[in-house]
C-alpha cells in the first residue's frame, strides 16, 4: 500500500463527505428509515456512502472494500481491507447533536493500521500520517493539509483518579458497573468515533463499550488511537481487537491508554 497517497485520499474523501452531510444537516428536514436491522439511515448516509465508495475504488482497485450501507453485499471479508463507516452516529445527526463522524480506515493482516474521523459539526479532524502517526488537523479545511499537531495518549493517567469516556446514546448498568470498579476522577460522553479521539489526545484515559458495535464503526477511531501510543483489546480476555470477522461483528471491547491499570470484569 502507498500510505502517503492513502493518507490523501482518505483525507480528501472524509472531507467532501462531511461537506454533503452538513448540507443535508442544514437542511429544514430530511427523512429518517430504518434499515433491517432497525437502526436509522438517512440521505446523509447514503451521499456519503457513494462518495467515499467511488472515490475508494478509483484510487485503490485492488483493495477490498467494506462499507456499512453496502455491508449485505459482502461476504467474509478478505485480512487486508479498507473499511467505512460514512456517518457514525446517525442518532446524534438526526437528533442534530452534532457528534457524528465520518470514519474510513484501512486494516492490514487484521489490525487497522491507517484511519481518518472527521466530526464535520465539531471541526475536529483526526488521522494517520503516511508513517503510522496520529495527528489533529485544525480547520479551515483545504485541499491541502493546514496546521496539524501530533496527538498521543496520557503517559501518566492517574489510576486513582482516571478521566472516562462513554456513549452517548448506548450507554447502559453494565458499562456503569464496569466504570464503578476503577478510581474515576470525571466522565465526560461523546457519539460516535469521537471517544477514541478523546482517549488519542489525551483528554480521557479509558473507554469500555459492552455494547454492540461493527467493525465500520470502530477501526477508524482504533486506528487513530493505536497511531497516538493506545490501544485496544477485548473485554472478556485483553487481546487485541481484530478485525476481518465473519459478519463484522465486534465483541465488547476497550480503549484505553497504556498507563491505565485494566481490570477484569
Amino acid at each position: 500500500m502507498d500510505f502517503e497517497r492513502l493518507t490523501t485520499e482518505m483525507r480528501r474523501l472524509a472531507l467532501q463527505a462531511g461537506e454533503k452531510i452538513m448540507e443535508i444537516y442544514g437542511s429544514d428536514d430530511f427523512e429518517v428509515r430504518a434499515k433491517s436491522d432497525t437502526s436509522p439511515v438517512t440521505a446523509a448516509d447514503e451521499a456519503a456512502d457513494a462518495l467515499i465508495a467511488a472515490g475508494l475504488r478509483a484510487a485503490f482497485p485492488d483493495v477490498a472494500l467494506v462499507t456499512e450501507e453496502q455491508a449485505e453485499t459482502h461476504g467474509q471479508s478478505a485480512n487486508t481491507f479498507l473499511i467505512v463507516d460514512p456517518l457514525d452516529g446517525t442518532k446524534e445527526f438526526v437528533q442534530r447533536r452534532g457528534d457524528f463522524t465520518v470514519n474510513i480506515a484501512y486494516v492490514e493482516n487484521g489490525l487497522p493500521v491507517r484511519g481518518v474521523v472527521y466530526a464535520p459539526a465539531k471541526g475536529r479532524l483526526f488521522y494517520t500520517t503516511a508513517d503510522g502517526r496520529s495527528v489533529e488537523e485544525t480547520g479551515p479545511f483545504g485541499p491541502e493539509p493546514g496546521e496539524i499537531a501530533s496527538i498521543g495518549v496520557n503517559a501518566t493517567p492517574d489510576n486513582r483518579g482516571l478521566m472516562v469516556v462513554a456513549s452517548k446514546s448506548h450507554r447502559d448498568a453494565a458499562t456503569d458497573n464496569y466504570i464503578g470498579c476503577y478510581g474515576v476522577r470525571d466522565m465526560t460522553s461523546a457519539g460516535s468515533s469521537l471517544k477514541f479521539c478523546l482517549v488519542a489526545t489525551g483528554e480521557a484515559d479509558l473507554y469500555p463499550r459492552l455494547g454492540r458495535t461493527m467493525e465500520w464503526d470502530t477501526a477508524a477511531g482504533d486506528a487513530v488511537l493505536r497511531g497516538a501510543g493506545g490501544e485496544v483489546v477485548r473485554f472478556d480476555d485483553h487481546t487485541p481487537l481484530a478485525y476481518g470477522k465473519p459478519g463484522f461483528e465486534n465483541p465488547f471491547f476497550i480503549a484505553y491508554a497504556p498507563g491505565v491499570l485494566l481490570l477484569k470484569d
